[in-house]
């Protein structure tokens, strides 16, 4: 099967690497010593990973507005509750 031009799309496949990639590599041990680089790190999980049942913090989210290094069509969406 060629990937090239209409490769995998013409036969109906789309992989959504986003649903299923987690950062397992991160020590959370380290990042929970400062305070400020966990929040960030775990808005961003939460928000590029899905939530799993959890809640966003809005007052967090409004915090770290700024520096959340999220995909720019959820950022957009979340512009609108921020």
């Amino acid at each position: 099967m060629k990937r090239g031009v209409g490769g995998w799309r013409d036969r109906g496949i789309i992989l959504w690497y986003n649903k299923v990639v987690k950062n397992w590599s991160t020590d959370t041990s380290r990042l929970e010593k400062n305070k400020t680089a966990f929040a960030v790190w775990r808005l961003e999980q939460l928000i590029n990973f899905g939530l799993e049942g959890e809640k966003i913090d809005i007052k967090e989210l409004r915090t770290h507005w700024g520096i959340l290094d999220i995909d720019p069509f959820k950022r957009k969406f979340l512009s609108l509750f921020v």
